[in-house]
């Protein structure tokens, strides 16, 4: 099936968050399978157009947005995006953007909606707009990135038929050359025999380090190395004084692997708080290239990680915010060579199938299978769902009046 795809990214790019790698390689891997693609996305000045083609493997659109005021540049993204010639000649929208979303089914074209984040439990006041947009006869499929995700979804009510679960991926040409450890941990400047525990990732109190850093101080003979650090803030400063811990700046991919390949142990710091509290890390993006590494995994036993990772069986996961069970974990997996082994060769096996390029396949599939699936019966919105959204929103605006933060944390047992 011939289609034609307007990808629509409403923050500039290059970006080294997580959302503009998914995005992007997402849309890179995909636009080979199509008959045409663009992406739309806003520049500043002097922005190199060139290198954002490169990036994204198709013809670039300079958005008619402001580069800088995050809420006006996403507004602008989404009102003038509608003008476009290439959205009157695209079969679809593929965004991650609601308001995006929204503005295109509202001018007729169709939708495919790519995001990691539950927004109707997180922002509960959008649950209706939510049902509506994604009941419409124009949105044509949720892509989810987990089932965590697709759960909330489809418990609002969007028909199960609009849902999917495509999981994220990692590049293997990241790992085109496999580097020993030994040889790994020398070009990383790491003594000989020194034991690794190594995270790759945003350095905030968002990520649950503040863990890692009290379990460095209780294994001081493991040396800790944090990659992904932009300058002096919050973790940076904690583990000033703790001689066992390393900061790294923000590598690139090639770089980075390097890091990877010499850890003993790959490390989640095993906190509930980014799902739960902060509710800005659902199924982390590391976890798939963790996965790739052939290095043995620690993380939480949360319910969006145990999706792809099985304690014992190719990761080791410990209780949430449990510093005991960090611990206790890391020591095992250093202490028992044949364990981190065996955890290791197992995840390497499962991300085979992890890679962006079969995420695009399947993102494919589920468009072209949607495409000539026809019209869906939908659901309705009843008296249930309204008394929910009021309670539901209650709940958020206490939670955001007492706290100050945008994100109500899921209930007990989720």
């Amino acid at each position: 099936m011939a289609l034609r795809i307007l990808f629509a990214f409403e923050n500039c790019l290059p970006s080294p968050q997580a959302d503009a790698e998914v995005f992007v390689t997402t849309a890179k891997y995909l636009a080979p399978l199509l008959s045409q693609s663009w992406l739309h996305v806003p520049m500043p000045a002097g922005a190199d157009r060139g290198g954002i083609e490169r990036l994204a493997g198709m013809p670039v659109l300079r958005a008619w947005a402001p580069a800088r005021l995050p809420a006006l540049r996403h507004l602008c993204c989404g009102l003038t995006l509608v003008l476009r010639r290439e959205f009157r000649q695209a079969d679809l929208v593929y965004t991650r953007n609601l308001w995006v979303a929204w503005m295109a089914t509202l001018f007729g074209r169709r939708v495919v909606f790519d995001h990691y984040r539950p927004w109707p439990d997180q922002i509960p006041p959008l649950q209706l707009f939510i049902f509506r947009l994604m009941s419409g006869r124009h949105f044509l499929l949720n892509i989810c990135h987990s089932d965590y995700t697709r759960r909330i979804y489809a418990a609002l009510g969007v028909p199960a038929e609009k849902l999917r679960t495509i999981r994220n991926g990692f590049e293997p040409a990241r790992f085109a050359v496999q580097l020993q450890m030994r040889a790994a941990k020398r070009a990383i400047g790491v003594p000989e025999g020194r034991q690794t525990v190594v995270y790759a990732g945003r350095l905030n109190h968002k990520k649950g380090l503040g863990l890692a850093i009290e379990a460095a101080r209780r294994l001081p003979d493991l040396l800790f190395i944090l990659v992904g650090s932009a300058g002096e803030g919050a973790i940076e400063a904690a583990c000033r004084g703790v001689a066992n811990m390393r900061i790294v700046p923000w590598q690139p991919p090639e770089a980075l692997a390097a890091y990877l390949s010499a850890a003993d142990v790959l490390l989640i710091p095993p906190s509930g708080a980014p799902l739960a509290v902060f509710g800005s890390t659902v199924l982390p993006l590391k976890l798939f290239l963790y996965m790739a590494s052939g290095r043995p995994i620690l993380a939480g036993d949360t319910p969006d990680v145990r999706e792809v990772l099985r304690h014992g069986e190719n990761a080791w996961l410990g209780a949430p915010d449990s510093i005991d069970a960090l611990v206790s974990g890391l020591a095992r997996l250093t202490q028992d060579a044949g364990l981190a082994q065996r955890l290791a060769a197992s995840a390497l096996a499962d991300s085979a199938g992890l890679t962006w390029g079969a995420r695009a396949g399947h993102i494919l599939g589920a468009i072209e299978s949607r495409l000539a699936g026809g019209r869906v019966r939908l659901g309705a919105w009843r008296w249930v769902n309204s008394r929910s959204w009021a309670v539901q929103s209650w709940h958020w605006l206490y939670h955001l009046v007492r706290h100050g933060a945008w994100v109500l944390p899921p209930a007990p047992g989720l």
